[in-house]
């Protein structure tokens, strides 16, 4: 198991339902109870899910009396964004030689159809 912070971080995004807590905390801090509001998983299933959220530095939980809240940390998902933007840029570039190879191919069949034409 990789241990690294990047490696950390993806393995928990890569959960549909952490994603979704993440969405949710987005909006605003949150109780496991309210958490757990949309999914038809049982309020521990929720807590594992937030503990693997929390070690990877995603989120953080303060509890107040009774009441246990998240709270969304960004941090983590710019350093993942980061990671990933190097990659955009390369995809980004290979799109933009594809579309030009398109628009040339594109462009000379449009000029053997006028030929053909004439």
């Amino acid at each position: 198991m990789a241990t690294d912070r990047l490696s950390v971080i993806f393995a928990a995004l890569a959960d549909p339902t952490r994603r979704a807590i993440l969405a949710r905390l987005a909006e605003g801090d949150a109780t496991v109870t309210e958490l757990a509001e949309p999914f038809s998983i049982s309020l521990p299933a929720i807590s594992r899910h937030l503990k693997v959220l929390e070690h990877a530095g995603l989120i953080s939980r303060s509890r107040e009396a009774q009441w246990r809240s998240s709270s969304l940390n960004a941090e983590p998902l710019q350093e993942a964004t980061a990671w990933m933007e190097r990659y955009r840029q390369f995809w980004d570039a290979n799109f933009n030689r594809l579309d030009a190879h398109l628009r040339r191919i594109q462009h000379a069949r449009s000029t053997q159809q006028t030929d053909r034409e004439t």
